[in-house]
């Protein structure tokens, strides 16, 4: 599933094909995605300009002038495609994706024209991904996103608070760190690749991190996410930039997938191993990850 990383990337290249411009024509190819899609939903959004387009944790937030906030969830296989408009010049991801224009790829849920004369696709194989549309200042009441905690590259997720969130926790650090309340977009790659970094291990109680070790933990968190997303983000399966390009962090992860290797850390004899935490795949240094 995508990260917080890939939804920026995707985030980052949606802006310029959609902000300040007027979506002319929507294309909806099915009812429903994961969930259906809210009434009129076509209806909705044909006519208006996106005037905002951010991420929080996981979610693609697009504003519109007609107030509403259209949400966007990925999923696992969900991936939006930017078409340059036709005779303007595409780059070399783009090129001869949907080149026809009244052409659609299998799973093309949505197409949308803007006034510029672009194509944004979504396109979602498994359907994991969902969509809603917001009532105005409706994101901080919403299911989707009103019990959030703070975004991880914010001032607000400092080493205090996290201390404060995990204060009598005895659940995993991993498993606690995946808990989108207490911190918002984490997931289990970056996660991995944090507590590498920090000499943390993922089988800690949460409960003995505050102190020392959140100060550890804090930066490592921050500066994995900075890495990830300058890089693009990390593609294993499904996941695409907008332009169709492949995201490019994977072959940089120092722990995550590499049961069995000599680790990375300079100072460090130790061999990466690897357990199951809640059903998901934990890659951790015994040597050095305390």
């Amino acid at each position: 599933m995508p990260e917080l990383p890939e939804v920026e990337t995707v985030v980052r290249g949606l802006r310029p094909a959609l902000v300040g411009h007027r979506i002319r024509r929507a294309d909806l190819r099915r009812p429903d995605l994961r969930f259906p899609l809210p009434e009129r939903f076509v209806e909705r959004l044909e006519g208006c300009t996106v005037t905002d387009l951010r991420r929080r944790a996981k979610y693609i937030l697009a504003t519109l002038d007609s107030g509403e906030i259209w949400l966007t969830h990925l999923g696992m296989t969900g991936r939006f495609t930017v078409d340059a408009a036709p005779g303007a010049s595409a780059s070399a991801g783009q090129a001869g994706h949907n080149s026809g224009w009244a052409l659609v790829e299998p799973h093309d849920h949505l197409l949308l024209e803007t006034d510029a004369g672009g194509r944004v696709t979504f396109n979602d194989t498994r359907r994991f991904g969902y969509m809603d549309l917001l009532p105005p200042d409706g994101a901080a009441t919403s299911k989707h996103l009103k019990d959030l905690g703070p975004e991880p590259l914010s001032d607000g997720f400092d080493a205090g608070h996290l201390g404060a969130a995990l204060a009598g926790k005895r659940t995993p650090i991993k498993a606690a760190l995946l808990d989108q309340k207490i911190v918002a977009g984490l997931g289990n790659i970056y996660v991995c690749e944090a507590l590498w970094r920090a000499g943390i291990s993922p089988k800690r109680l949460a409960h003995t991190v505050p102190g020392a070790r959140a100060r550890r933990l804090v930066p490592a968190i921050k500066a994995v996410l900075t890495e990830a997303i300058a890089a693009g983000g990390s593609s294993l399966r499904d996941y695409r930039q907008t332009s169709g390009e492949l995201g490019y962090f994977q072959h940089a992860w120092d722990v995550y997938d590499r049961e069995g290797e000599a680790c990375r850390r300079p100072d460090c004899a130790g061999t990466i191993r690897r357990l199951v935490q809640s059903g998901r795949s934990s890659f951790y240094c015994p040597a050095h990850q305390r």
